[in-house]
């Protein structure tokens, strides 16, 4: 298993036999994290693999691997790369990474002038995100498409981000801007120490969680008294 090989390649209709799988896989992941993506369905999924705006990884034997798409939202001016999903069986080999890799560069090439965001949980993913060239953003710079905020009512988290008036939940808000300076970036990046300490994410993502939670929790206390 060692010497294991993956291709990672932009997915095609041949590879739609694998869209309950990976949305099954996506449904499992979600449901251990205690958050959640929208939720989609394999024909979602599959009609993603059909347009060409997904990246699929298999193993030399055709076994799924791993998984991302592209949603455009705003008329285009906003993409996101969501639903990424690695199988447990292949989880220790980088591929989370090798997958974001390869679908932001589709998704530079299929809308060059977009700016891509991303809301995520998971410190690994934040980590690679920022390597990529994302930066921490707060929700108002997001896309105000509201279809794209109606995905987020299949989360456990979703009366946080109502309670929140949509400017802030347990996911952390990261975006690359093409048309952003240089020098602007690298002023608003993390520090270089905070890029290469994987541990730096995980401790942000466990006090953002930990605060969110007590402050809605509090919030429902309160409310109760009243009741």
């Amino acid at each position: 298993m060692d010497n294991i090989s993956f291709q990672i390649i932009v997915a095609n209709p041949s590879h739609t036999v694998y869209s309950t799988q990976i949305t099954d896989e996506m449904e499992n992941s979600a449901k251990a994290r205690g958050t959640g993506i929208a939720k989609r369905s394999p024909a979602y999924v599959e009609t993603k693999m059909e347009e060409g705006k997904a990246v699929i990884a298999l193993t030399s034997d055709g076994k799924w691997a791993g998984f991302c798409y592209i949603e455009a939202w705003g008329h285009g001016k906003y993409v996101a790369n969501s639903g990424l999903i690695v199988s447990p069986e292949f989880r220790k080999y980088g591929l989370a990474r090798l997958i974001k890799n390869e679908v932001f560069k589709l998704s530079r090439l299929k809308y060059p002038d977009s700016k891509i965001f991303g809301l995520t949980t998971g410190a690994a993913v934040m980590k690679i995100n920022s390597e990529l060239g994302y930066i921490p953003v707060s929700y108002s710079d997001l896309t105000d498409d509201n279809e794209f905020w109606k995905g987020c009512q299949s989360c456990v988290n979703y009366e946080i981000l109502v309670s929140k008036n949509r400017q802030n939940c347990l996911c952390t808000a990261m975006l690359y801007d093409p048309n952003s300076k240089r020098n602007h970036t690298q002023e608003l990046a993390l520090r270089e120490n905070f890029k290469k300490d994987l541990k730096l994410f995980d401790r942000w993502v466990r006090l953002k969680k930990y605060v969110m939670l007590k402050l809605n929790k509090s919030k429902d206390s309160i409310s109760s008294i009243f009741l």
